[in-house]
């Protein structure tokens, strides 16, 4: 194999839990990211991290949100993988398992303020600024209703 480089691609999940208001429409709930050193200052699905080893996808994604905003019997819907890239290091190679939920237990709430600067939902339609890119994308496909099973994003 000459010329090619193989690479560890690094899994993540992510929740985006939603909600229908009668004024709104659909509503998700974000967080505001600080002090992790990625994406600081942008808006995030409320729970998100990385799989962790003999982890499955579904379970990061329950243990994120337990984690991060207290929630917990979630009904997790998948909604899409995404591979992406940076085009950089080995550790820029990436798939992410978008879900998202509508019901759960317990009222979310920041659990981490030192990484969470606020916490707050909004209409799909009517997105804050700046939202990190690649979850803008699998929001956008949420809003239209179009959303592909595998995404892609920075190729």
């Amino acid at each position: 194999m000459t010329g090619k480089t193989r690479f560890a691609v690094v899994p993540a999940s992510y929740v985006f839990l939603l909600r229908e208001t009668g004024r709104d429409g659909t509503e998700v709930l974000l967080q505001l990211r600080r002090d992790t050193g990625y994406m600081d200052g942008h808006w995030a699905a409320a729970a998100a991290g990385h799989v962790e080893r003999g982890e499955t996808a579904e379970a990061a994604a329950r243990r994120e949100a337990l984690e991060e905003i207290a929630v917990e019997d979630l009904d997790l819907a998948f909604a899409t993988a995404m591979q992406r890239t940076a085009h950089d290091l080995p550790i820029d190679e990436r798939i992410d398992f978008f879900f998202t939920a509508r019901s759960w237990s317990g009222e979310p709430r920041i659990v981490e303020p030192a990484k969470c600067a606020d916490l707050r939902w909004f209409p799909l339609a009517g997105l804050p600024s700046p939202v990190v890119p690649h979850e803008a994308v699998v929001l956008a496909g949420l809003l239209r209703g179009d959303l592909a099973a595998l995404t892609h994003h920075g190729f």
